[in-house]
């Protein structure tokens, strides 16, 4: 070998080292962005293990899965209308609504679990219909549009018994006495629990949000309508100009929240056995944390449902433990609020820091 190859050879070998450790950097960012809101979870689970007496044991399991089950559907139904561009704010009021409904169709007017099924899934259906409408044909701004149907609710729901909330024996407004009951098979929908190591640890609910969760993956990930669907929300024109009809999967999008907060809010009805007036009053900041937190898991940075059910399943921990530690309640939307800001920074930046190293 010459001696001007020698020194050609020599002055190469820093830039070699140089591009081996941007190499490393990258897979360290790759692996960070993909794995660590994973690695945050399992740390969580095992720090409330170690310092909240009772969180490993199976009356605190099936809290947990009760709360995730709620969360995680309202949250599905937040990430559909994520994924076209949007943002669904009136998810906890549907809840609610379906919850008061159901109850009012069972203990007020004597109807089947059947009908009061059947209605609520109609009202959640046509409120996320009523909410597409506005967005797309008035062009009011979604997060306008679903805020004003929240309070809309807030106060339709209190309307019929003056805001009490719905239980067997309750004196109506117009002095008469509520002798209804819910229907067993109704309350078995959110009360009744399967073996799961050999203890009965999972709630009906759960498998309602596994199911959900399954169908809404595969109708965003595997489908036409779902890639459509992600079309919009990342160019809504380029997605018009290639034939989309943007409308109508928008409006869509708010029918399927609708319906799944009605879902929700009817599980959590056959939980309580009563309509609470009061029980949705955290259902949305629980959801919304839940989507959105869904974007830090395994670096997807979108909204997915996969990532939801985990956001649903971190939420429900976290409150949980921190429960079980006695922490005071309201400090608890700050601990959720500081975690959702935390994941999205560490999803948002290192995704950024990542894309431009590249």
């Amino acid at each position: 070998m010459s001696l001007d190859q020698t020194e050609t050879g020599r002055q190469q070998d820093p830039g070699d080292s140089g591009v081996a450790r941007a190499q490393r950097s990258n897979r360290i960012l790759d692996l960070a962005i993909r794995y660590g809101f994973l690695t945050l979870l399992v740390g969580l689970v095992i720090f409330f293990s170690v310092f909240a007496n009772g969180f490993a044991g199976p009356r605190s399991a099936v809290f947990v899965f009760q709360s995730v089950a709620i969360t995680g559907i309202l949250a599905l139904g937040v990430t559909c209308t994520l994924v076209v561009g949007g943002f669904d704010l009136s998810i906890g009021s549907v809840a609610t609504s379906a919850m008061m409904l159901s109850a009012y169709m069972m203990v007020v007017l004597g109807q089947s679990a059947v009908v009061s099924i059947i209605a609520c899934l109609a009202m959640g259906a046509f409120i996320g219909l009523i909410n597409g409408l506005l967005i797309v044909k008035t062009r009011v701004p979604d997060l306008l549009a679903t805020l004003g149907m929240m309070f809309l609710l807030v106060g339709l729901q209190r309307i019929p018994t003056e805001g009490r909330s719905i239980a067997t024996g309750m004196t109506m407004p117009d002095g008469s006495t509520a002798d209804g009951t819910f229907s067993p098979l109704f309350l078995q929908l959110g009360r009744h629990r399967f073996d799961f190591f050999l203890e009965k640890l999972l709630p009906v609910p759960v498998l309602f949000l596994i199911g959900i969760a399954i169908l809404v993956w595969v109708f965003l990930e595997l489908t036409r309508h779902g890639r459509l669907m992600y079309a919009i929300g990342s160019n809504e024109r380029a997605a018009s100009l290639a034939g989309t009809n943007v409308n109508r999967y928008k409006i869509l999008a708010y029918v399927i929240s609708g319906v799944l907060a009605s879902i929700a809010g009817m599980l959590l009805s056959a939980r309580l056995g009563r309509g609470d007036i009061a029980s949705g009053t955290n259902l949305l900041l629980d959801a919304v944390a839940a989507s959105l937190i869904g974007f830090a898991v395994l670096g997807a940075a979108k909204p997915n449902a996969f990532g939801t059910a985990i956001g649903a399943l971190f939420v429900g921990i976290l409150l949980q433990g921190l429960t079980m530690m006695n922490a005071p309640y309201y400090t608890q939307d700050f601990v959720k609020g500081a975690v959702l800001v935390i994941a999205l920074v560490f999803t948002f930046s290192l995704s950024a820091r990542r894309t431009g190293s590249h």
